[in-house]
């Protein structure tokens, strides 16, 4: 029941938004600053929702490197949120998940079943190829998303632009980073 005249859910513009530190990864044996469209998407689109980048790397495909650098990332308390795109399909290269799996408390089933049926509606039955994960290492959210800029979009419109405001109703991501640790 309705109590008041606040939406139940959607955007809440009574409340303040609050900002977050984004650090951004793709993951590619081929992406180079100038060709990471979805890297630069995902960055874009996080500071024109009020967010700040604090960071933004290009990594190979090498899954010894991608937990070193999550890992760094997650020790620097200034680093609220981690979108990685790109290495999470089937091929023997696609290495993001596992990396993620191993550095990651807790994981978010939610992002990868809701990313997967957004992407049906894009690319049909090839959405089932995504491994697309999320999860929470210590104070540190982590959204892993293939590294096409569609599924980029696709993530950040959908999902990620909505639960990573914190004026979403009737809860998001962001209010929760403060009591991801006690």
């Amino acid at each position: 029941m309705k109590t008041s005249g606040k939406p139940s859910f959607g955007l809440d513009l009574d409340v303040e938004f609050t900002q977050a530190t984004i650090a951004v990864l793709t993951v590619s044996d081929t992406r180079t600053t100038e060709t990471d469209t979805s890297g630069d998407l995902l960055a874009t689109r996080a500071e024109a929702l009020g967010h700040k980048v604090m960071s933004r790397l290009i990594l190979k495909d090498d899954a010894g490197l991608i937990i070193q650098q999550l890992r760094a990332w997650v020790a620097q308390e200034t680093i609220d949120i981690i979108l990685i795109t790109g290495g999470t399909g089937i091929t023997a290269r696609d290495v993001t998940p596992e990396a993620v799996l191993t550095v990651i408390d807790k994981e978010i089933p939610g992002f990868g079943e809701f990313f997967r049926h957004i992407s049906q509606k894009s690319i049909g039955l090839a959405a089932m190829q995504s491994r697309a994960l999320a999860g929470v290492a210590g104070a540190t959210l982590i959204f892993a998303m293939p590294g096409s800029t569609g599924a980029c979009r696709d993530a950040w419109d959908e999902i990620l632009q909505h639960q990573l405001d914190s004026r979403t109703r009737p809860c998001n991501f962001v209010e929760l980073l403060p009591r991801l640790v006690e």
